[in-house]
């Protein structure tokens, strides 16, 4: 049961977001029906959010859209000084995605990052047909 499990962070956050003591409870001050509902529309940052879902409950869909948009831009960076850098030099690295939560760090390079570096000139060649 969440309560049995939970009991520190519920106690904290019915204190920190609605000033009701969870002891009014078990005193019968306070209806299992109401605590349920309190329990349940406890924000996404309480201290119970966490504990049920790590720090995935700090992210919500702006945050992960963020990193999408920080890792596209991080491609097309590599993208343009890979097609603009001198052909003696050697390839940029690709750039690491930002780290989500639950996912472990990639270890080599993204299944999705090039394996051959097209040289400059065949990249000039293909935007140009």
């Amino acid at each position: 049961m969440l309560i049995d499990e939970h009991a520190e962070a519920l106690e904290a956050d019915l204190l920190r977001y609605y000033g009701t003591d969870l002891l009014d409870w078990h005193r019968g001050r306070l209806s299992s029906r109401r605590l349920a509902v309190l329990i349940q529309h406890l924000p996404r940052d309480s201290a119970v959010a966490r504990e049920l879902h790590g720090e995935s409950a700090d992210w919500s869909v702006t945050e992960y859209l963020l990193a999408h948009v920080a890792d596209q831009l991080a491609e097309a960076n590599w993208m343009f000084a890979t097609v603009n850098r001198d052909e003696d030099a050697d390839p940029p690295e690709y750039p690491e995605p930002v780290a989500r939560p639950g996912e472990t760090p990639a270890v080599a390079t993204p299944a999705h990052s090039p394996t051959v570096v097209p040289n400059p000139s065949e990249i000039a060649q293909f935007f140009s047909k």
